[in-house]
């Protein structure tokens, strides 16, 4: 045998290189382990007995521990615009124009009481005789105006824009600029019940998804598209035609990639009096009808809920807008039926549950909110869900003035459209 190589002296050195005996080394990496553990162990318990005693350090504790994930990370654009293509959260900025016009009008009545001020102070100064005497009682009464000010402006009511810290979506925020453009579909006036159209693209074959997409929308009906080789091929023009005509209020037209889902197109046909549009196109990924979920459910025939969350710009709200109005305004709960489509990272997933309300087990811990405390009135119940399905994740694409990209016409038929070069910021979303 040829000599050893000696060890390599060093104090990083890894545990590995303490001892060239294969067994001793991994003994010393059990007693290494063992005591790691029991350090951390010892550690959990001096701090719980610290923060049982005192909870503002679990507080500060799990402030400090906050993870840096993207979504914190996220940048906005640093500007004072909320038309479509705006990256900008619109509850600040409602707040943050409703600070600058109280802050102008708190500015314009300070000044209004500096000139009332300088006024009376020049009525004062034309009787020379008393205005020594009354010196002292001017300072004390322009002292208690302050005070007074002080104190209004500190009662003033807080901003009726929400915090930026929830995520349900608030469509009473829409910008006004958003409005304008799209004037049907943001109307002041309560929607109509809708009666959704769906079918498939040119010579579809995927009839089962497509009548379990119809499926999660009330008052849908489906029609598949002919696929005869002599039959007529009917643009989706004049499919809106066809519906709108019978009282449709919207068509929905999914195609598809390799016999799967991968595109839904949202048409809304609007009334009588108003042009059809717009069309929003997404692209459907990760779609699992409902028998391929463990544990699925059946759906009845109740309006189910409409959860709405992370919707926060412009485009946002749009896309937000668009999906409740498939929706009837008025679910009906005895269902317990919640559709739920939630946007994160410029992703919207959709869900179908059904819940139900239970007593806790003995095992179960009560509820905690944001603060750490159990929430009043909900202890001792739990929620159960049950998912329904069809599963699947939408990302917006385009959106159009009219009838899809072929029915839109003026300059302005393109409102939107999605481009790579969107996405070089990994921190920067457009819903």
């Amino acid at each position: 045998m040829g000599p050893t190589k000696p060890a390599r002296s060093s104090s990083s050195a890894s545990l590995s290189l303490k001892t060239g005996n294969k067994l001793k080394r991994q003994q010393l990496y059990i007693e290494q382990k063992k005591k790691l553990s029991r350090a951390r162990h010892e550690e959990r318990h001096r701090r719980r007995k610290e923060e049982a005693k005192d909870p503002e350090l679990r507080r500060q504790r799990l402030e400090k521990n906050q993870p840096a994930s993207i979504d914190k990370k996220r940048i906005w654009d640093d500007v004072d615009d909320d038309s479509l293509g705006a990256v900008v959260d619109v509850a600040q900025l409602k707040r943050r124009r409703l600070e600058q016009a109280e802050a102008a009008a708190a500015a314009e009545a300070d000044a209004a009481a500096a000139a009332a001020g300088e006024q009376a102070e020049k009525d004062d100064d034309v009787d020379s005789m008393l205005g020594s005497d009354d010196d002292d009682d001017d300072d004390e009464s322009g002292e208690d105006d302050e005070e007074k000010k002080q104190r209004e402006r500190a009662q003033r009511q807080p901003s009726l824009a929400p915090s930026a810290v929830s995520v349900s979506t608030n469509l009473d925020l829409t910008p006004d600029s958003l409005a304008a453009d799209f004037k049907y579909l943001f109307s002041d006036e309560p929607p109509a019940m809708p009666k959704i159209l769906v079918t498939t693209g040119l010579n579809g074959t995927i009839h089962k998804e497509a009548q379990e997409i119809a499926a999660c929308f009330p008052n849908a009906t489906y029609i598949p598209r002919s696929a005869h080789r002599y039959a007529y091929k009917y643009s989706v023009r004049e499919i809106a035609k066809f519906a709108k005509n019978r009282g449709y209020t919207a068509l929905l037209v999914v195609h598809e990639d390799l016999k799967r889902p991968s595109q839904l197109s949202v048409i809304h046909l609007n009334g009588e009096d108003h042009p059809p549009g717009p069309t929003l196109t997404y692209t459907i990924r990760n779609f699992a009808p409902g028998k391929a979920i463990p544990g699925h459910g059946n759906a009845t025939n109740h309006y189910p809920e409409l959860l709405l969350n992370g919707f926060k710009t412009p485009l946002g709200l749009l896309a937000a807008k668009s999906m409740s109005t498939l929706f009837p305004p008025k679910p009906e709960l005895a269902g317990r039926q919640v559709v739920t489509l939630h946007n994160q990272r410029d992703y919207i997933f959709f869900r179908r549950h059904r819940y139900v309300f239970r007593e806790a087990r003995p095992t179960e811990k009560n509820v905690v909110g944001a603060d750490g405390k159990e929430m009043e009135g909900v202890k001792g119940i739990r929620a159960g869900l049950q998912e329904m399905g069809p599963r699947m994740t939408l990302k917006l694409r385009r959106v159009d003035k009219g009838v899809g990209r072929a029915g839109s016409e003026g300059e302005d038929a393109l409102k939107w459209q999605w481009k790579a070069k969107m996405e070089k910021k990994r921190t920067r979303f457009n819903l």
